[in-house]
């Protein structure tokens, strides 16, 4: 029992290297940023203008919602309410036996993309570092995509192949239930 136990801990703790990778990765970029391209301007523009490295800073969420919050409110919803989540969230992984390999890496995913965010929140002082400007061609009405990082990035990719998987995996059940 303790055998199967301790395997099925370290099946679980292995996709947290992926958190562990977004984090890193996320911080990197963000400190480069920081040290080489001065606030509010273009560092590079590449493929015509098509996607650009800007350094951004942002104190709300995303798409900059809630910027205009006083600083005091902004620092308790949007560093601790998050935390709180990404809290409940690492309980419920834990606990729960259901979710296969790749949800597990999923929810790593979006578990490091959280405290990459969480940790610009609380360090540094401008807010989250953004940087990637990607063109988006009028699309939605927008000429440019709203500036992002690696942490959103994990964040976005690693939530949509986890309802995709979420849907794949109740289309299976229900194939088998027939």
């Amino acid at each position: 029992m303790i055998i199967f136990m301790e395997k099925n801990l370290k099946q679980k703790l292995i996709p947290f290297t992926l958190a562990l990778a977004v984090i890193l990765a996320d911080q990197i970029t963000k400190a480069l940023i920081v040290k080489f391209i001065p606030i509010g301007t273009v560092g590079w523009a590449f493929a015509d203008d098509l996607v650009r490295i800007v350094y951004v800073a942002n104190k709300g969420v995303a798409f900059s919602l809630g910027s205009t919050l006083s600083q005091s409110f902004r620092g308790v919803l949007f560093s601790f309410a998050p935390l709180v989540v990404i809290g409940v969230v690492i309980s419920v992984y834990f606990r729960n036996e259901e979710f296969n390999f790749f949800q597990r890496w999923c929810i790593c995913g979006i578990v490091g993309g959280g405290i990459g965010n969480i940790i610009d929140r609380i360090f540094r002082a401008n807010g989250v570092v953004d940087f990637v400007d990607v063109k988006f061609f009028g699309i939605f009405g927008l000429d440019r995509w709203p500036v992002f990082n690696v942490a959103d990035a994990s964040i976005v990719v690693s939530g949509i192949l986890l309802i995709v998987s979420f849907i794949f995996t109740v289309k299976s059940a229900q194939g088998e239930n027939k």
